[in-house]
């Protein structure tokens, strides 16, 4: 399934992708307006939603929202792609010796369709186009063998960046947390529907030129090492989203950066995509 948050008349509400449709789920049995709820009972509400064919909206009539608007975390990885590493190296930045994460924190989180904001404070505006997936069961501890089990499904990610606030603190948080820097969506795509979610083609492009061109095969750490990793320190719970790393062609490399006016598209095999325009901040005097 595609699970979506979707407004219409003004109301946002749960819905599944069905083609070029929409179906409203607002009035199965046990589905409330939160989607972190809903990946929590996922398995028990699986067959319900799955027969669900209306009320049925056509797609195009309605708009799209963050998939999930408030997860407990917004998690990432850096330097996690061979050829970004590469990139990276040839600037004189170091590959990370472990697993580098870092918090996005959720008050960046923005919809598929929804602008990026370029703060006043920087010009060094970056993209980073990622395959992110969501937990669906609360878990701590997690052997890699069994990692994919609490994965519920997958989306496409935006991990913005704001390069001279990124590298301000070794944490980076302060430089990836920027209101509107965590652009998700289309929608989640449950796992049963994708068999290999480390071979699928990633790809971003800025006013229509390409930027970014990989395949999720090139990741340094897999997302069962990334489960294993993060549940040795943390329990993770339904909801929580993890960006998996991105690919070579960030404009940090040839400063390239964005600008107003821009916009950005992430597309990623299976799962969709989601573009976003880039906007000058205005702050009230």
């Amino acid at each position: 399934m595609k699970l979506a948050r979707f407004t219409a008349n003004g109301t946002t509400r749960i819905g599944k992708v069905v083609d070029d449709q929409i179906v409203d789920l607002s009035q199965v049995p046990g589905v409330t307006g939160s989607m972190r709820q809903l990946l929590e009972d996922l398995p028990r509400l699986r067959d319900s939603l799955e027969r669900a064919t209306d009320p049925a909206l056509p797609l195009a009539s309605v708009r799209l929202e963050a998939p999930i608007a408030d997860p407990q975390k917004f998690l990432a990885i850096g330097m996690n792609y061979k050829a970004h590493a590469e990139e990276a190296a040839a600037a004189g930045i170091s590959t990370p010796k472990s697993q580098l994460w870092f918090n996005k924190q959720v008050s960046c989180i923005a919809g598929p369709s929804d602008a990026i904001v370029r703060p006043q404070v920087s010009d060094k505006l970056d993209y980073e186009a990622e395959l992110a997936y969501v937990i669906g069961k609360r878990c701590r501890h997690v052997d890699a063998k069994d990692a994919l089990d609490v994965v519920a499904g997958y989306m496409v990610a935006n991990d913005v960046s704001v390069r001279d606030w990124q590298h301000r603190s070794p944490t980076y948080t302060l430089g990836k947390s920027f209101d509107t820097h965590g652009p998700i969506g289309p929608w989640i795509t449950t796992a049963d529907e994708v068999a290999d979610a480390q071979d699928l083609s990633i790809r971003l492009t800025v006013d229509g030129v390409e930027r970014q061109q990989a395949r999720t095969n090139d990741l340094i750490y897999g997302i069962a090492e990334q489960i294993a990793y993060l549940t040795t320190v943390m329990t993770l719970y339904p909801g929580d989203v993890i960006a998996t790393g991105t690919p070579s062609g960030v404009a940090a490399v040839d400063e390239n950066w964005l600008k107003p006016g821009q916009v950005v598209r992430v597309e990623i095999e299976k799962l969709g995509a989601i573009e976003n325009t880039v906007e000058a901040e205005v702050v009230a005097a």
